[in-house]
């Protein structure tokens, strides 16, 4: 039997990053937040302010407005589809329904999809929190750093 020789492709090495970061959301119209990086969190969650969720072509979907500096200031509106609704722990030990969806996060010029619920984070320091199924594979957290990449302030490719 003869063996079949495979090339090894190896995945290029996990970026490092800090514990808090910038980072853009392309789909979402959101060109900067500032977002917690967070081992600890399993899932990944975003700040808004109102939520209503509707149907389009017999599809859950969900429209909210984002508040992406935490100012109060005037949002960004948006939609999506609603990939599922989870119930999520948050570090208090609450327990809550949350509408998942999925959209890109572009960190340091890299973007890729990631799942984030919509939940309100008024009461936090960040309107965003990066968890580690978002990172996993392609980031690792340095917890001396902070915003490795500096700020974004982009929406194109």
């Amino acid at each position: 039997m003869d063996l079949i020789e495979t090339p090894l492709v190896l995945a290029p090495p996990p970026r490092i990053i800090g514990w808090r970061e910038w980072l853009s959301l392309p789909e979402l119209g959101i060109a900067e937040i500032k977002a917690k990086i967070d081992t600890g969190a399993r899932t990944s969650a975003l700040h808004v302010v109102w939520q209503e969720r509707f149907h389009r072509e017999g599809a859950p979907w969900v429209r909210f407005l984002l508040e992406a500096d935490g100012s109060g200031s005037a949002g960004v509106e948006a939609e999506a589809e609603v990939l599922d609704e989870r119930n999520v722990t948050d570090s208090g030990g609450h327990v809550s329904k949350r509408p998942f969806i999925r959209t890109l996060v572009r960190i340091g010029g890299e973007q890729w999809p990631i799942e984030v619920n919509l939940t309100d984070r008024r009461r936090m320091l960040f309107p965003m929190l990066l968890g580690r199924t978002a990172m996993n594979g392609r980031l690792l957290v340095d917890p001396a750093r902070s915003f490795v990449f500096g700020r974004t302030g982009e929406l194109g490719s």
